[in-house]
């Protein structure tokens, strides 16, 4: 399979009509329909449901697509990696959380730039296991991951902020006027909870004998959308404390407190670009002077 071909694939699967992906290509139609034929061709498969005015993708077309989207993506990334080679030049891929180490990683990003003004940073949000996904996969090349999170295959380093745990309430409920809330506090309530299943084991945890019971009604990993859902059902979200409010919920920490870590990560074994490798040390550095001004 050839990148050009994978990248006429992918136009015609986004468009779903061959003559306006061809005009978008600058290709004649027939020779974009001949290109896609070939390639069902070399895979042995049927990549479309074709009709009069409109092409669907077939179950093997959608899952080319999603393997191509990655093909093309670290293609494209390998070759910013190579343009720039001798020079501290190109792009760096990074994954973040929904996490207030974010912040921290938003210095540390900016204070490498600062003293590097040819590197440019590529951010994706997810959660951790998203993050790790897209880190075997040559994706990314470094990610903030939330603990508990199975780091034996990564280098890293632990930063120094602390993730508080509490759940958003409903603003005009009892508990939301409290200063904190306790595992007895929240049992009998709707839930939702992360969606991450070792996240989801140490709040059952913390909750104790209560853990057994819950009214879990949800789970999801992008708390505007979750808090959208608490606001409609007059559910709480257990969530880490962020630097953001939300209409009509307040943040209530939870007692006794519970907090998470985060680590920067990336592959142990990993030959990365000169811009990477700089990212990496310069990290090391940044995070133990910052350490060290704590103690």
């Amino acid at each position: 399979m050839e990148i050009r071909v994978l990248n006429y694939f992918l136009m015609v699967a986004r468009e779903e009509n061959i003559t306006k992906a061809a005009s978008l290509l600058h290709l004649s139609q027939p020779t974009l329909s001949r290109q896609l034929i070939q390639l069902e061709e070399e895979l042995g498969v049927s990549l479309f449901h074709r009709s009069k005015h409109r092409i669907i993708l077939t179950e093997e077309g959608m899952l080319l697509r999603r393997r191509a989207e990655e093909i093309v993506s670290l293609a494209d990334k390998t070759k910013e990696d190579l343009r720039h080679k001798g020079a501290l030049a190109g792009t760096i891929a990074v994954g973040s959380g929904e996490l207030r180490s974010s912040q921290f990683l938003a210095r540390l990003l900016s204070q490498f730039q600062k003293e590097n003004a040819l590197v440019t940073f590529a951010l994706y949000s997810g959660n951790s296991d998203n993050i790790k996904e897209r880190i075997e996969r040559g994706l990314l090349d470094v990610g903030l991951l939330q603990e508990p999170v199975d780091i034996t295959k990564y280098s890293f380093v632990r930063t120094p902020v602390r993730e508080q745990w509490g759940v958003l309430l409903p603003a005009d409920g009892a508990l939301a006027a409290r200063e904190a809330v306790c595992p007895q506090d929240l049992a009998d309530m709707p839930l939702i909870l992360p969606e991450r299943e070792s996240v989801r084991n140490e709040l059952l945890n913390w909750f104790g004998p209560y853990g057994a019971d819950l009214q879990v009604t949800a789970t999801g990993n992008l708390l505007y959308n979750l808090a959208a859902l608490a606001r409609e059902s007059g559910s709480g979200v257990l969530t880490l404390r962020l630097d953001c409010a939300y209409e009509g919920l307040r943040f209530v920490p939870l007692s006794p407190g519970l907090e998470s870590g985060t680590v920067l990560a990336w592959k142990k074994i990993q030959t990365f670009s000169p811009a990477t490798t700089a990212f990496l040390e310069y990290s090391k550095k940044y995070i133990s002077g910052m350490i060290q001004d704590l103690i």
